[in-house]
């Protein structure tokens, strides 16, 4: 069954893109937290990096091929942490270097 569709303030779509963008949690994490997908993390945190230079005024903010490569880098972080969090309940414990569990 699914669930009726839900509007969220923007100041609760901020509040999540921070904290997306903080990297302290993972995007799963986030999402069960909030109760939100994980792909509408990473919209709202795109939105916000692509908007946030219009609060500081026009030009003064970071050139536009690299607010695009930093978008890029953070999607991939994003990513890569959610393969690793995957991986590590699929595996299970890894031994450490002494062998032991």
């Amino acid at each position: 069954m699914r669930r009726p569709r839900r509007n969220h303030s923007p100041e609760f779509k901020a509040r999540v893109a921070l904290e997306a963008l903080r990297g302290e949690q993972t995007l799963a994490e986030l999402a069960q937290k909030h109760e939100v997908h994980p792909h509408q993390i990473t919209a709202w945190r795109r939105e916000l990096l692509e908007k946030s230079g219009k609060v500081f005024g026009a030009g003064d903010g970071v050139p536009a091929d690299a607010e695009r490569r930093i978008r890029e880098l953070y999607e991939k972080v994003g990513q890569l942490t959610l393969e690793r969090d995957f991986l590590a309940r699929a595996l299970g414990p890894v031994p450490g270097p002494s062998g032991r569990r």
